[in-house]
C-alpha cells in the first residue's frame, strides 16, 4: 500500500505565494543553464533556484512571521548582491553570492540586528522544492543524506518528478557561533526536514534571547546544483563527492597552523613508559590498558596493536630503538586461542574477568569488527617481516573464513566465538548489522593474498565486495573499518581492472565524507579547540574519537597512495588531503595538556583522566559538553607516531621537512637537492615547513615547483614556510649553488601572499 504524504501549511502558503507570483524580482541572474531570481514576499526574502527544464526551489534568507519585511537598499556587483531590509523584529542584511563562474553555486549569507530582546521559539526551514511554476502536483524527491548531530550541515537530494537533477545544500555553521553562544543552543540535527520542506533552521531558544542592538549571523548557506538525477548508489556517492569537494573549494576554513609533533611525540614516549596507569600485567607480561588506570578490563589485542603499529614506524624512520616495542610484542601469541585456532579480542587466559557490565564485555562474544581489525594489523606487520606475527595471521585465516561463509558475508553485531550464534543481529532495528565488515574482510583477505599468493583469498574479498552492494549512505558501521573498505576495493579495481570496484570504493568514501564536522564550534568549551574536518568514529555517535580519526588518516594516506596513476575522482583526493592536512592542525588538541584544564569532565566513564599525561582524551564534543567524558585514551596514543613518519623529512645534517599533505618520491640528491611531488590536486593549497637540525641554522634556499620559483617567509620561530599546490612536483636546493641559482633563475616567481598562521 502506498505511503500517503501530506505537506505543512507553511509549504501550502510558499507554494501560493509563487504560483502565481506576478511581481518583479529584486534581481535576477543567469548561470550555467540555472536561473536566480530574489523576491521580497513581505514576510520573507526568497532566492528561487530554477533549473533548466523548469523545475524550482526555493531558499528563504529572510524571515519575518506577520511580514513588514521591506527593502531599504540595494548594491550589485558582478558576483554579488547586498541586500538591507527593515522589520518589525529588526534589521537585516541579505549578501547573495555567486562564487563559481561556470557552476550553479550560490551562497546567502543573512545577518539580522533585533531591535529588542529577542527569543526565538520557532523558526521554518529555509527550502522549499516548488515544482514546476503552474504544476499543481507535489514534486517528488530523495533526500540521499542530511546531518546527523553535530556532523556537518550537510543535505544532499535528487529531484525525481518532475526529473531535474540534483543538489547538495551546505550551511556554514562555523557562522552561527555568536548566536549559540548568546541562546545556549546547539547547531546539532538543525539540518534536514521532511520532503519538500528542508534545510536550516534555527535552534529553538525560548529562553534566552538574543541582545538588542547586536548583529547575529543567522545562516550562511551554500546550495550546488547539478542536472543528473543519479540511478543508483554509486552514481549517488559519485555526485556526492564531487558536489561536496566543489562547494569546499569556496567554503570558509579556519585557520591552521604548524604544530610541533616532535615534541609531542617525546612527551607521548615518555609518559605511555614511565606512567603505571598505562599498563597493566597478566601472567606475568605487561600490556596496555585501554584508558589510563582502566584496570578492570582485561588486555585487548586491538589495544596492543593500535599502538605498536603506528610505534614501529616511528622506529624505523627515526632508527632508534623503542623498548616498549619488545615489552608489546611478547604478549601478543596469548592472544591465540587454540579453541577456535585464531585470535581473540581478550587476553583468553583472563577473559573471565570480564564484568559483563555492557553487552560485548563478556566471555565469548565477539564483536564483529574486532575479529578483523587485530589481523589487519597483524599482517601489516608480516608485511614488513616480522615472522611472529605472520603465524599468528595466517593460523587464524580458517576461522576467520568459516565465519565470513556462516554469515554469506554480512555480519551481525555481536555472536558466539564458539558456536557462531547470533547474539545482537543489528545496530537498531531494521537498520542491519556491522554493514562495512564486509570491507574490512575484504583487505585482510588482500592482505593474506599478499603474502601467500594464494588465488583462494583474493577469491574471498571478491566476494565479500559484493555484500557492499545495496547499503546506500547507510554502510559505514565505524568510521576506520568503512575508510580501510575504500582501499580494499581500490586495490581490487587494481587488480581485477572492474570498474564495479572502484564505484565501491567511492561509495565507501561516500559514507565517510557524510560523517565530517565541516565546521568549527566556537562556542562553549569548544572555544578552546578546532573541531574544523573531524571524523566521527560510529553513525550516531555524539563525539569525535581520537583513534578513529587517527586511523581513518592512516587509510587515507595508503589509498592515496595507491591510487598513484590512477584517474581518480578530483573531489575525492582533495577531501582525504584536506582531512590529513586539518588533522595536523588540531590533533594536538586531543591531548589534555593543551587544554584548559576546567574544561576537562572530572569524572571519566572509564579509568582516571590526568590533565597533565600526554595520552590523548578519547572523545571531543560539541561545544555543550566536557571533553574526556569517555576517557583519556591509551590505544589513541598512536597518534602522533602514525603523523611524524608521514609528515617529516629528513636531510640529515642539514634540515627537517615537514609538510601537511602526503608527499611521493621524496628523495635526497648528491648536488645538495630533494625531490618529490605533493599528493593531491591543484584545488588544494598545504603548508610546508623547513626545520633545523641539531641547533645548527638554517642554509639558504630555493623552491620551485615545476618551473616556477616559489617565495617563502622566516617565522618568527626560526623556520621557513611555503605554500604549494597538490599535485606539485617540487625541488628544493641548498647550498653555494642556491645564490647563484637565484641570480640566473629567469622564471617567473609565483607571487603568493605571506604564508601566515591561516593558511586555507
Amino acid at each position: 500500500m502506498k505511503k500517503e504524504t501530506g505537506v505543512s501549511p507553511w509549504f501550502t502558503a510558499v507554494r501560493a505565494t509563487f504560483s502565481a507570483n506576478g511581481q518583479a524580482p529584486v534581481f535576477q541572474r543567469k548561470i550555467a543553464g540555472f536561473s536566480y531570481y530574489a523576491y521580497n514576499t513581505g514576510n520573507g526574502c526568497w532566492v528561487i533556484i530554477t533549473w533548466p527544464n523548469g523545475n524550482r526551489i526555493a531558499v528563504r534568507t529572510a524571515f519575518v512571521p506577520e511580514g513588514g519585511l521591506k527593502l531599504k537598499q540595494m548594491k550589485e556587483q558582478d558576483n554579488e548582491v547586498q541586500l538591507s531590509f527593515s522589520s518589525i523584529i529588526g534589521i537585516y542584511q541579505v549578501k547573495v553570492r555567486f562564487p563559481s563562474a561556470d557552476k550553479p553555486l550560490l551562497r546567502c549569507t543573512t545577518t539580522l540586528t533585533p531591535g529588542e530582546m529577542l527569543t526565538i521559539p520557532f523558526w521554518p526551514r529555509d527550502l522549499v522544492v516548488l515544482g514546476k511554476e503552474g504544476d499543481s502536483a507535489l514534486p517528488q524527491g530523495e533526500v540521499q543524506l542530511q546531518q546527523e548531530g553535530p556532523r556537518s550541515g550537510v543535505l544532499y537530494a535528487s529531484l525525481k518528478k518532475p526529473r531535474s537533477g540534483a543538489f547538495l545544500y551546505l550551511q556554514n555553521l562555523t557562522a552561527l557561533s555568536d548566536y549559540c553562544e548568546q541562546t545556549n543552543t546547539s547547531v546539532a540535527d538543525s539540518v534536514g526536514g521532511t520532503w519538500p520542506e528542508l534545510g536550516f533552521a534555527l535552534p529553538p531558544s525560548p529562553e534566552k534571547p538574543l541582545e538588542a542592538g547586536k548583529e547575529y549571523t543567522i545562516s550562511d548557506v551554500f546550495l550546488l546544483c547539478d542536472t543528473t538525477v543519479p540511478a543508483n548508489e554509486l552514481e549517488a556517492a559519485r555526485q556526492f563527492i564531487t558536489l561536496l569537494a566543489d562547494v569546499y573549494v569556496h567554503f570558509p576554513q579556519p585557520a591552521t597552523k604548524y604544530q610541533p609533533w616532535l615534541e609531542i611525540i617525546d612527551k607521548t614516549l615518555n609518559d605511555l613508559q614511565y606512567s603505571p596507569g598505562c599498563w597493566t600485567q597478566a601472567q606475568g607480561k605487561p600490556y596496555l590498558n585501554a584508558y589510563v588506570c582502566d584496570y578492570a578490563t582485561p588486555p585487548e589485542i586491538m589495544v596492543q596493536l593500535a599502538v605498536l603499529l603506528p610505534m614501529m614506524e616511528y622506529e624505523r624512520w627515526s632508527n632508534s630503538e623503542i623498548p616498549m616495542i619488545s615489552y608489546i610484542k611478547q604478549g601478543l601469541p596469548a592472544f591465540y586461542d587454540e579453541r577456535i585456532n585464531c585470535i581473540a579480542r581478550w587476553l583468553p587466559a583472563v577473559e573471565t574477568k570480564l564484568n559483563g557490565q555492557e553487552e560485548h564485555k563478556k566471555p565469548r562474544v565477539m564483536d564483529s569488527w574486532y575479529l578483523h581489525h587485530p589481523l589487519l594489523n597483524l599482517s601489516r606487520m608480516a608485511l614488513a617481516g616480522d615472522k611472529m606475527a605472520k603465524k599468528l595471521f595466517l593460523d587464524s585465516m580458517e576461522y576467520v573464513i568459516k565465519v565470513a561463509r556462516h554469515f554469506k558475508y554480512q555480519w551481525p553485531v555481536f555472536y558466539n566465538l564458539d558456536t557462531l550464534e547470533v547474539i545482537k543481529e543489528e545496530t537498531a532495528p531494521g537498520k542491519g548489522g556491522e554493514k562495512d565488515v564486509p570491507g574490512l574482510y575484504a583487505h585482510v583477505m588482500l592482505q593474506a593474498y599478499d603474502l601467500t599468493g594464494e588465488k583462494r583469498y583474493l577469491d574471498e574479498a571478491k566476494k565479500a565486495a559484493k555484500a557492499l552492494q545495496g547499503t546506500g549512505f547507510t554502510l559505514f558501521y565505524q568510521a576506520n573499518n568503512t575508510a580501510f573498505s575504500a582501499g580494499a576495493m581500490l586495490r581490487l579495481w587494481k587488480l581485477t581492472k572492474n570498474k564495479f570496484h572502484l564505484d565501491l570504493s567511492y561509495l565507501c568514501l561516500a559514507n565517510v565524507f557524510k560523517h565530517f564536522w565541516l565546521w568549527d564550534c566556537n562556542y562553549g568549551y569548544g572555544k578552546h579547540y578546532p573541531t574544523f574536518f573531524a571524523l566521527f568514529p560510529l553513525a550516531g555517535a555524539p563525539y569525535t574519537a581520537v583513534y578513529e580519526e587517527q586511523e581513518g588518516f592512516a587509510a587515507f594516506h595508503d589509498y592515496l597512495h595507491h591510487a598513484e596513476g590512477g584517474d581518480l575522482l578530483p573531489g575525492a583526493v582533495l577531501l582525504m588531503t584536506e582531512f590529513i592536512r586539518h588533522i595536523l592542525n588540531k590533533g594536538v588538541y586531543y591531548y589534555p595538556p593543551l587544554l584548559p584544564k576546567e574544561i576537562l569532565t572530572e569524572q571519566p566513564k572509564t579509568g582516571e583522566l590526568d590533565p597533565n599525561l600526554w595520552i590523548p582524551l578519547e572523545d571531543m564534543y560539541d561545544g555543550w559538553k566536557q571533553p574526556g567524558q569517555v576517557g583519556q585514551e591509551v590505544y589513541g596514543a598512536g597518534l602522533a607516531f602514525g603523523i611524524v613518519p608521514r609528515h617529516y623529512h629528513a636531510v640529515p645534517g642539514h634540515f627537517m621537512m615537514f609538510i601537511d599533505y602526503p608527499v611521493t618520491g621524496f628523495s635526497v640528491k648528491k648536488d645538495n637537492t630533494v625531490h618529490f611531488s605533493v599528493i593531491g590536486n591543484e584545488m588544494g593549497r598545504c603548508r610546508m615547513v623547513l626545520l633545523p637540525q641539531e641547533d645548527k641554522p638554517l642554509p639558504a634556499f630555493s623552491v620551485t615547483g615545476g618551473q616556477t620559483a616559489i617565495e617563502g617567509r622566516q617565522h618568527p620561530d626560526g623556520y621557513m614556510e611555503y605554500e604549494l599546490a597538490g599535485g606539485e612536483n617540487v625541488i628544493i636546493q641548498w647550498g653555494e649553488k642556491t645564490a647563484r641559482r637565484k641570480a640566473t633563475n629567469k622564471t617567473i616567481t609565483r607571487k603568493k601572499q605571506a604564508i601566515t598562521d591561516d593558511l586555507k
